[in-house]
């Protein structure tokens, strides 16, 4: 198979999300102006008038790359490659490390690109469920049961997108003694890494197996994805594949954004804590809103993310529901058709606080409406 299936998650925003008043129904948190990147990051305007417009390296320019490995890669810069999102690493890395026939993993409900490019490429695909009716906490003995030995990659995002479920550090350390086991890949996708709210934060995974791979970006948690900068750490052989893939995609990044993207990750902690709180203080206004639907919705509390899947009892369509809402009152959310979840739907609440509230505030008049 060559050709790519549609991506419907794309499909509907591209569609809506530009056009739509009051969207509460994304991944990541309230998206940050250049004049606040620039006082928060201290760029000047001489640093930004002082760069040349000049190719970047295939792997990303070296002090970005040492500025990352100095937080996330225990400063081994040749670890670390700069890529356009996260997006584009999980496309290089299946791509450069997956065959036809070979066998993957995957959560689901799950991100489109992880089981479509797959399907691209012809592998043999194994879910590993999150079902409602568990709370949506991920079962390791349902990942013990779909693991073999063929298994080649298994690809997680904890905390997860769009149900926010995310395992204790002990199961995270089984998880990749698990897949270790296998001697299969595990990529694990830590793009809400920064946004999690109990007490059980994502484990150090350097070190921890030759062919564990991080990925993460500068979309969700950091509030800046139109800059399109994410990244990869994993074994310096690795990127050698990814190379022979990229040369005939996007070559490198560009020059300007990763001279912004350094000087976010050095003041990362600027960006990221003002963001938390902001989510932290929504997650607490959505709980409430939730529990005065009463037995009109069934949901379960994320444990991280900006996003809760909540399904609304007696919605016999949700796609419906869904443009009927954006219809009646400009109020975008995102039907779990996306991840093929026909039932759910995802409400983000990384959003600004007011925006959040003028959705939730109309959403409830519709619910009151149908009734």
């Amino acid at each position: 198979m060559s050709k790519f299936p549609i991506a419907k998650l794309e499909d509907w925003y591209r569609q809506h999300y530009f056009t739509t008043e009051i969207d509460i129904s994304g991944s990541g948190v309230e998206d940050f102006s250049l004049k606040e990147v620039r006082e928060l990051a201290g760029i000047s305007h001489a640093e930004l008038d002082s760069l040349v417009m000049r190719d970047s390296r295939t792997l990303g320019d070296p002090v970005l790359r040492q500025s990352i490995a100095n937080r996330y890669a225990d400063a081994h810069a040749e670890r670390v490659m700069i890529t356009n999102g996260s997006s584009e690493a999980i496309f290089l890395l299946m791509k450069a490390l997956l065959s036809p026939g070979d066998e993957l993993v995957i959560l689901d409900p799950h991100y489109h690109s992880y089981f479509n490019i797959a399907l691209t490429i012809g592998c043999r695909i194994s879910r590993w469920p999150l079902r409602f009716e568990d709370g949506f906490v991920p079962m390791l003995s349902e990942l013990e049961r779909v693991l073999s030995p063929q298994t080649k990659m298994v690809i997680v995002n904890f905390p997860h997108n769009p149900t926010g479920a995310s395992l204790s550090q002990s199961e995270q350390r089984r998880l990749v003694d698990m897949v270790a086991a296998h001697g299969a890949y595990l990529i694990w996708d830590m793009a809400f890494e920064h946004l999690i709210y109990g007490p059980d934060k994502l484990i150090e995974l350097n070190g921890s197996y030759q062919r564990v791979i991080a990925v993460r970006t500068l979309s969700k948690a950091y509030g800046l994805p139109g800059i399109r900068v994410g990244w990869c750490i994993a074994p310096p052989e690795v990127f050698e594949e990814c190379i022979r893939v990229r040369d005939f995609t996007v070559l490198f990044m560009s020059p300007l954004v990763e001279l912004i993207a350094e000087k976010v990750i050095d003041a990362e902690e600027r960006f990221v804590r003002r963001r938390f709180e902001q989510a932290s203080r929504n997650l607490g206004y959505v709980t409430r809103w939730l529990e005065t639907l009463g037995n009109r919705v069934e949901y379960v509390k994320p444990n991280g993310g900006v996003t809760v899947f909540p399904r609304f009892l007696g919605v016999r369509n949700v796609d419906a529901f869904c443009t009927e809402l954006l219809a009646k009152h400009n109020v975008l959310l995102c039907p779990g058709s996306c991840f093929e979840r026909s039932e759910f739907v995802r409400l983000g609440f990384g959003c600004s606080s007011s925006n959040l509230e003028t959705g939730l505030n109309r959403l409830s008049a519709f619910l009151l409406d149908r009734e």
